[in-house]
């Protein structure tokens, strides 16, 4: 490959570490082209399947700020750029590996955080992110808005209150059947730390604006 085209290569799979979410390495030794064509399908929006080249991959990875792959390429690499929910991304990759064992999941990244393969694997046990939203605003009394707020924030802010409504589940198992508009059997103790701007204050917005409009009718009855 000449210089320029190496360039180019370099380039393009640091803008798709950039561009994506999360990213998930994969042995495809033994995999037939029409097998790699049904893998990129299953996936579909969720995220794009590259064929790669360890040594320019190393090169990009680093320019795009990206850690942890670089003992993870050897042999045959193919990636997996997240590009829509990562936990239907695992769940299509965790699928079409039990289906084509030659698929081997090696590890990756989501959100700038490393993960290995039994890593992935857990997250592809989760339900989807619009069942999780239902559940999460229902168990936390708060709007879907707020709960979708919650979960653009990066996954460092929203693993402990995931990890609150898992424990709250454990307790009373109705929590996990309240949903968007039916209210759980008790609202949610999250660590308000955890959900920050994104979460519990989205959710209270609803009731903010009555608060202004209080004080501007108790000011106006003791100026008359």
């Amino acid at each position: 490959m000449a210089r320029e085209d190496k360039a180019a290569a370099v380039a393009e799979i640091a803008d798709q570490f950039r561009n994506s979410s999360g990213a998930v390495l994969t042995e495809y030794r033994g995999l037939t082209v029409k097998q790699l064509k049904e893998l990129r399908t299953a996936l579909g929006e969720n995220a794009s399947y590259a064929v790669v080249k360890n040594t320019l991959t190393k090169i990009a990875a680093k320019d795009a700020g990206v850690e942890g792959f670089d003992d993870m390429l050897v042999g045959p690499s193919a990636i997996a750029f997240i590009t829509g929910d990562a936990v239907e991304t695992a769940k299509g990759l965790r699928d079409f590996a039990k289906a084509n064992p030659q698929l081997q999941i090696k590890g990756g990244i989501l959100d700038g955080n490393p993960l290995t393969a039994a890593e992935i694997t857990k997250l592809a046990a989760l339900e989807s992110r619009e069942v999780l939203l239902a559940k999460l605003a229902g168990a936390m009394k708060i709007s879907l808005s707020g709960a979708a707020s919650l979960f653009n924030a990066p996954l460092s802010q929203t693993a402990r209150v995931l990890g609150a409504l898992q424990a709250k589940a454990q307790q009373d198992p109705s929590v996990l059947a309240g949903g968007a508009g039916t209210p759980a059997a008790a609202p949610l103790e999250a660590p308000v730390e955890a959900v920050g701007e994104a979460g519990v204050e989205a959710g209270a917005e609803a009731e903010a604006p009555a608060a202004p409009a209080a004080e501007a009718e108790a000011e106006e009855s003791t100026e008359g």
